[in-house]
């Protein structure tokens, strides 16, 4: 199952050049960029663990991709996205968010049905991936 999330989710992997691209339009629109990963990628885990702080004074994309290859090294088996996000306003507004790291294998989530009182039917989702400890989740050795 490949995860959808963010901009570009539904397209093939960005390349690099790509990539670098998208970075560059983000900061020609006066965007932040910072990137983070997980490998917990549930829809409803918003905030994943950020790579060193964000990147407010960037004019740049290559450096950017330095901390995109340097997250990916680090982490190559974890899910890692680019984050641009507009501050003009004194809040942060996020504006393009899309995945630039996935794991080999992206096992999926399993639908738990449970009936509660009066038949009424819950759902709620988990990812196959996290039956493993944080950190081991796909296919890193602990």
């Amino acid at each position: 199952m490949r995860i959808t999330q963010g901009t570009f989710s539904f397209l093939p992997d960005l390349t690099d050049e790509e990539i670098r691209l998208q970075i560059d339009y983000a900061l020609s629109q006066g965007w932040a960029c910072s990137v983070e990963f997980t490998d917990d990628p549930h829809p409803r885990n918003t905030y994943w663990e950020m790579w060193g702080l964000p990147m407010f004074d960037l004019r740049d994309a290559a450096g950017a991709m330095q901390e995109v290859r340097a997250c990916r090294t680090t982490y190559p088996d974890h899910y890692i996205k680019v984050n641009a996000f507009d501050s003009t306003r004194g809040f942060e507004t996020m504006r393009m968010s899309f995945i630039v790291n996935r794991p080999a294998v992206e096992p999926g989530f399993r639908l738990t049905r449970t009936e509660d009182r009066s038949r009424i039917q819950r759902y709620s989702t988990t990812s196959y991936a996290s039956n493993a400890p944080e950190g081991q989740r796909y296919g890193a050795k602990g």
